[in-house]
């Protein structure tokens, strides 16, 4: 015990002196409160250590009591907590009374950690007001609570200033939505009505098509009916008129020619709900047809440009090549000498090559002439094709296009002027594109040829 009491007592002369430091030089009482020494004297347990300590803290907020702003946020929130620490687990009325009086300078002089205390230790005046009155220091602790009451209304005055003034906001941006919300009403109203209108037209417009179509059917039904009438009126006629013997006979010739109209109508029918389907296949193939067209001429182009090139000629040689060349030449013959020919095997073997060149020639003019007719066929077809598609409906037909379809001179005069021209272009031709046409007339067509071509053309129908 006395050498406790002797350490105690110099404790006390060094913190005295210490205080007597920082009390002629302010700054050095930040530097004491974040030294760590400080805050473990601050935590001990042992109640002369830290009352001495929280007197050395009493002391430094007398002379400096902005002091604990001016540490890091760490040491205060540190020193706050040990303080109120001790206030809730100790009943020593010492150690309370020394961290009442440290929490009350805090409040005094900085407000700003009044606000920190209300904030960070809710359940601080309700320690303070039933573990601490009638300690003996209930006048300490009374200004306490005070500073933190006050500071808890001002707050609550804070909130609902704040709340009001959110209440104020709310209730102005309501009222600006609701001003701009009429201004646009009218327009509102007047789309509303428009639309209403559009659809009651629209409704309108169907149930008079329906209405339409309905009239329509009946019109054609009535007409079916007065026909078959006015059909079976002449056949009964007609069956007076006809002999007894006479009358199977043309039973059954009617019956044949209504089953040959049905038939006929049933396929046409077919045939263009079939032609329709495969449109877009025919458009497909007759695109093919073109770009393969255009790729043929494209190729004969380049082939044809590939034959006519210009002679190049070939690269001299050395008189040593030369030389070598020739002795390779003359070593050749010696090996391979010559057979000797007469001048009547040369002759005929002349002749049978003309014969050949002849025949041959002749054989890829027929070619020619094949492949051109196949090609004009190919072109009718597409021809026909063409109008098949571009041809109005029935209901739509005059009689200019049944006289494209009826008609013979149509035909007859394309082909003339396609006949002209393509005779027009032949005789314009260079000498080597006509290599190979000795043996025809150039005036002269076959008859047959032509008759097949311009048969292919005429498209006969009835009315």
């Amino acid at each position: 015990d006395e050498e406790k009491q002797d350490f105690l007592h110099w404790f006390q002369t060094v913190t005295d002196a210490i205080c007597w430091l920082f009390g002629g030089h302010i700054q050095l009482a930040v530097c004491v409160l974040q030294n760590d020494h400080f805050l473990q004297l601050l935590i001990t347990d042992d109640v002369e250590t830290a009352s001495i300590t929280m007197s050395v803290l009493h002391n430094i907020l007398r002379v400096n009591s902005s002091a604990l702003l001016q540490v890091n946020e760490e040491t205060l929130h540190s020193v706050l907590d040990e303080l109120v620490y001790k206030l809730s687990s100790t009943t020593n009325p010492v150690i309370g009374n020394a961290a009442t009086k440290l929490l009350l300078l805090v409040a005094k002089f900085c407000k700003q950690l009044v606000k920190l205390l209300t904030a960070r230790y809710k359940g601080l005046k309700g320690l303070l007001s039933k573990q601490w009155t009638g300690k003996g220091f209930d006048r300490d602790l009374g200004q306490l609570l005070d500073l933190l009451y006050l500071e808890q209304s001002n707050g609550k005055g804070e909130i609902q200033r704040q709340h009001q003034a959110a209440c104020t906001i709310q209730a102005l941006w309501r009222g600006f939505q609701t001003r701009k919300r009429l201004k646009k009403l009218p327009q509102a109203v007047t789309t509303l009505q428009r639309s209403f209108r559009a659809k009651r037209e629209q409704e309108l417009q169907h149930l008079k098509k329906q209405k339409e179509d309905e009239a329509l059917k009946l019109q054609m039904q009535l007409q079916r009916q007065r026909a078959m009438r006015l059909f079976h009126e002449r056949q009964l006629a007609l069956l007076e008129i006809i002999p007894a013997s006479q009358v199977n006979k043309y039973m059954e010739e009617m019956e044949g020619k209504s089953a040959l109209t049905i038939q006929r109508f049933w396929r046409g029918y077919r045939a263009r709900r079939n032609f329709h389907q495969q449109r877009k296949s025919l458009k497909e193939y007759k695109a093919a047809v073109v770009i393969q067209r255009a790729a043929c001429k494209f190729l004969e182009k380049q082939r044809r440009r590939r034959l006519l090139s210009p002679w190049k000629d070939p690269k001299g040689l050395t008189d040593e090549q030369r030389r070598a060349l020739q002795q390779k030449v003359d070593d050749y013959i010696k090996l391979h000498p010559a057979p000797q020919m007469s001048e009547e095997m040369s002759k005929e073997l002349h002749m049978q090559a003309q014969e050949k060149l002849a025949q041959f020639l002749l054989r890829s003019r027929l070619d020619q002439r094949a492949a051109q007719r196949r090609e004009t066929l190919l072109a009718q077809v597409n021809t026909d094709v063409e109008l098949l598609m571009s041809a109005p409906g029935l209901a739509e037909t005059t009689e200019k296009d049944l006289d494209v379809f009826m008609s013979r001179s149509i035909p007859v005069a394309t082909k003339a002027r396609q006949s002209h021209n393509t005779m027009l272009k032949y005789t314009r031709w260079p000498w080597w594109k006509k290599l190979g046409d000795e043996f025809m007339e150039d005036d002269v067509i076959p008859d047959d040829a032509l008759n097949a071509e311009l048969g292919t053309l005429f498209k006969g129908g009835r009315k």
